[in-house]
């Protein structure tokens, strides 16, 4: 045995899907990946650094892991600005940035070398750090937008797409291990395939491009859920909510909006405003009116007046988005917001925060009310405490970050596809019961 690892993972599905990278060619070697710091010999940690918490978050994970091994190689976003790392533990063996796989494992063999016995040496299946029953599928890495509050341009580089042939070979490949809801992923998804022109590979016998439509189309013969995180307010939403209309797209949208105020969104250098953003909304349900929308808003930006984040509230109450998470501005540095007049106080920002969640809540209960008396379809993700009800989610909800609805009933596994009557509601999830089970049209079966 080449030595025992513990990893942690912090940040995003991105990073997520990262680690899945690297421990699978950890297991290659003939590493062992232990959960406990007590056990190993070293440690990895796979740092986030999109915003000011979570840099301290992913600092004091380095710190844990250090006291836990003494041994630690620290990669990930953060990892792109290593003199923050090094500055609070200068003990820390290797800095690296994002998906940097060859130089983290360069630096875990050069404290532990590897396994040479050729019988462990084989390349083992890759790595899946979620449930067996759905999967996260990151068709580009790196971003090309120039948002005032955001670096992942620099942590992350420029947007690089993977080939179509190559997403769609990675997609059935999971389909055909028991993966039942395909979740692409990217800094910018609808951007997939610009950098490459859109350039066309060969799978499973024909020609497909490197376009989110073309490989819409392609996974929805996969008979599975495909799910979209992670979308730009492009004008060319509307023709993913076609592929939606039709039944090849969940009928979820995950569009960071950020704000309402069009000065506001002008100082983010963010498309869009209250009226145009409204007027989306409202051409999208008019076309799939069982449409679930999830948007990120941010408070307490630079200049953000009263009058602003008013108009945000007001926003919030005719859009009726039905998730939300909202974040208060804080600086990161290197962030071309940081040099913006009219800095917001952080009792103010926790201030509107706290409204803003408030009447977000009001909103999301009326919306689960709605769904009361509705048949609605469902995937099983585990089974709940409680004797004859499991966990599971509806089309409106994405693993890990949304609600879920509990549902009643007998016999059922993770993965399951299910018809389900709502029978009751809080402010974020579902209750009811199984009316039948739905089958899956796999190409495997």
């Amino acid at each position: 045995m080449a030595g025992r690892i513990a990893f942690a993972s912090l940040g995003c599905a991105k990073a997520l899907v990262d680690a899945e990278q690297l421990i699978a060619r950890l297991r290659a070697l003939g590493y062992e990946l232990v959960g406990d710091y007590a056990e190993a010999d070293l440690a990895i940690v796979n740092t986030c650094g999109f915003i000011t918490p979570a840099v301290e978050e992913s600092l004091e994970a380095i710190g844990e892991a250090l006291k836990g091994t003494g041994k630690v190689v620290a990669t990930g976003c953060l990892g792109a600005r290593p003199e923050k790392i090094a500055a609070r533990h200068p003990e820390v063996l290797t800095i690296t940035g994002p998906a940097e796989f060859d130089r983290v494992i360069e630096a875990v063999t050069r404290v532990l070398p590897p396994d040479r016995d050729p019988k462990t040496a084989l390349v083992p299946p890759p790595v899946k750090l979620t449930p067996r029953h759905y999967a996260y599928v990151k068709i580009a890495e790196g971003c090309n937008n120039r948002c005032s509050f955001c670096i992942i341009p620099q942590l992350r580089g420029p947007q690089v797409s993977r080939p179509a042939a190559e997403v769609l070979a990675e997609a059935a490949r999971l389909v055909a291990s028991g993966t039942r809801e395909l979740i692409l992923i990217a800094q910018d998804t609808l951007a997939y395939g610009r950098d490459l022109r859109h350039a066309e590979s060969d799978w499973n016998g024909r020609r497909v491009r490197a376009h989110l439509l073309d490989l819409v189309e392609a996974m929805a013969g996969l008979g599975v859920w495909v799910r979209l995180q992670y979308v730009y307010p492009y004008p060319e939403v509307e023709a993913l909510v076609e592929k939606m209309a039709e039944g090849k797209l969940l009928p979820y949208l995950d569009v960071p909006f950020q704000h309402a105020s069009p000065r506001i969104l002008r100082a983010m250098r963010r498309p869009g405003g209250f009226e145009a953003y409204l007027d989306r909304i409202r051409a999208w349900r008019r076309a799939v009116p069982e449409l679930a929308l999830r948007s990120n808003f941010i408070v307490g930006f630079p200049g953000e007046t009263e009058e602003d984040f008013e108009l945000l509230l007001d926003f919030l109450k005719e859009a009726e988005i039905e998730r939300v998470a909202a974040f208060k501005y804080s600086e990161v540095e290197g962030a071309a917001a940081n040099d913006l007049p009219g800095r917001v106080p952080e009792e103010v920002k926790e201030e509107r925060y706290h409204r803003l969640m408030q009447l977000q809540q009001e909103i999301s209960a009326r919306v689960m009310a709605r769904r009361v008396g509705q048949r609605l379809e469902a995937i099983v993700d585990a089974p709940a405490e409680e004797p004859g009800v499991f966990v599971g989610r509806t089309a409106a909800d994405s693993p890990g970050v949304d609600g879920v609805i509990y549902l009643e009933g007998e016999g059922l596994t993770p993965g399951d596809r299910v018809l389900a009557e709502v029978t009751g509601a809080d402010a974020y999830d579902l209750f009811g019961r199984v009316v039948r089970t739905l089958p899956w049209t796999l190409p495997f079966a």
